[in-house]
């Protein structure tokens, strides 16, 4: 499995996909330049954290008018996988590749912590390696992370299964105290109707090495490959 990891200027978790996918999972792995049109050869876009064209207007805005991104849609459309982590999910839903915005932390302060997640739906080729209702800690940093939509669109997610992550308590329970920026039904990633395309706040590329002591991520990457090797 192929993957290519968009790099905008101000990009700055590239590296850090790229230590998952080339270093330790041994995967084909290239960085695409956001000017770039040809990405034929890919089975899996990445679209990292950062501060893509430095957050200017809001984060995303710039980004989803690059070059690659139309290239990035087709890919998508030829039910090719799609990951946008961090900035990489504001990308998304600024596209319309995703459903609904991320907007401005309940708090309006920037979070970086490692916090619990839970899985709710495990039928997802990007959730298959772990159990459902389980408990993952992963790193967040993100000043704009809060999941925003409105009912009906939040009610067609929860009522399709595209919900694959929610903040909760180190216990799994869902509720106000345990979410970290203020996110409509504690979301904290989602996929869209084909479940093909995945976007998520929660960095599962900074806890897939055991040099860091947190490899909760790993299974995301893990199984994905799986899945297309199969």
């Amino acid at each position: 499995m192929k993957f290519g990891i968009i790099v905008f200027p101000g990009s700055n978790c590239d590296r850090d996909v790229d230590t998952v996918t080339r270093g330790i999972l041994n995967q084909p792995t290239r960085f695409v330049w956001h000017q770039e049109t040809d990405i034929a050869d890919l089975d899996v876009v990445v679209v990292p954290g950062g501060f893509s064209y430095g957050d200017y207007l809001r984060c995303g805005a710039i980004a989803r008018f690059s070059p690659v991104m139309k290239s990035v849609v087709e890919h998508a459309r030829q039910g090719k996988y799609v990951l946008g982590i961090c900035n990489g999910f504001q990308v998304l839903t600024e596209m319309g590749l995703l459903p609904g915005a991320l907007i401005r932390n309940r708090d309006l302060h920037f979070i970086c912590d490692r916090v619990p997640v839970r899985v709710e739906n495990t039928d997802s080729v990007w959730t298959r390696g772990y159990q459902s209702k389980s408990v993952i800690n992963l790193p967040i940093a993100h000043g704009e992370g809060r999941y925003y939509a409105s009912e009906d669109t939040l009610k067609e997610l929860e009522d399709n299964g595209q919900v694959l992550f929610r903040y909760c308590s180190i216990d799994g329970e869902i509720d106000e105290v345990n979410n970290p920026n203020g996110s409509l039904n504690n979301i904290a990633g989602i996929v869209n109707r084909e479940g093909n395309v995945l976007g998520m706040m929660p960095h599962p590329e900074r806890a897939a090495d055991s040099l860091l002591g947190l490899t909760d991520g790993s299974p995301l990457f893990k199984e994905l490959i799986a899945t297309a090797s199969r």
